[in-house]
């Protein structure tokens, strides 16, 4: 049995798939805390497609708002996992709407263009940002990629033209140039939104 792998916030279920990330941000609630809420989120070991889909099973997908592939780690490193328990949720719940919180590294990572794979079954993408240059943002986000940077500018292009509901977040920290980053957005006609940071919600 997986621990922590499925917990719900408000109107909104998550999936905890990964603790995996490419980022070691300074600000990662996983420096603080390994709970969001009273959920402890991490993973004894990572769950397959079939053991989230077993989970699902037993849950009225259609009380949620949304149901968001999350967690303590970044999802789309598990794009094959994304792609099978998505689909299932659209085939049994169709009316479900699903978004993926990411980081914005799944291409680099797979070394391919992964979201028309992935757009059939999602709704809405959420991008961190938090950083306006490449600079601040390997001293913000500390990728273990090289030019993780434009990387993830690309992939935010790509995402608008694959997926109709795009949205760069990034966090309200005194080290983060907001404005820029929405200058960024608006450039990218994309959504932006300003995250509150908390280290434990």
């Amino acid at each position: 049995m997986i621990d922590n792998l499925i917990y719900s916030l408000g109107d909104n279920l998550y999936l905890n798939i990964t603790n995996r990330c490419t980022n070691r941000c300074v600000f990662c609630i996983r420096n603080f805390t390994d709970k969001i809420g009273d959920k402890r989120l991490i993973l004894n070991r990572e769950p397959s497609s079939r053991e989230i889909i077993t989970s699902l099973k037993e849950i009225n997908l259609a009380q949620f708002k949304e149901i968001v592939f999350c967690g303590f780690g970044e999802p789309l490193l598990r794009v094959e996992i994304v792609k099978t328990v998505a689909k299932y949720i659209k085939e049994s719940n169709p009316n479900s709407f699903i978004r993926i919180d990411t980081n914005g590294h799944g291409n680099i990572f797979h070394g391919r263009n992964i979201l028309p794979e992935i757009s059939p079954y999602v709704d809405a993408i959420s991008i961190s940002l938090n950083a306006e240059n490449d600079e601040n943002y390997n001293k913000i986000c500390r990728p273990i990629f090289q030019n993780a940077y434009n990387h993830l500018l690309d992939f935010i292009r790509q995402s608008s033209l694959y997926i109709k509901n795009v949205t760069l977040s990034v966090l309200n920290l005194p080290y983060v140039n907001i404005d820029k980053c929405k200058e960024i957005a608006e450039k990218l006609k994309v959504n932006f939104k300003i995250r509150e940071f908390v280290k434990n919600l």
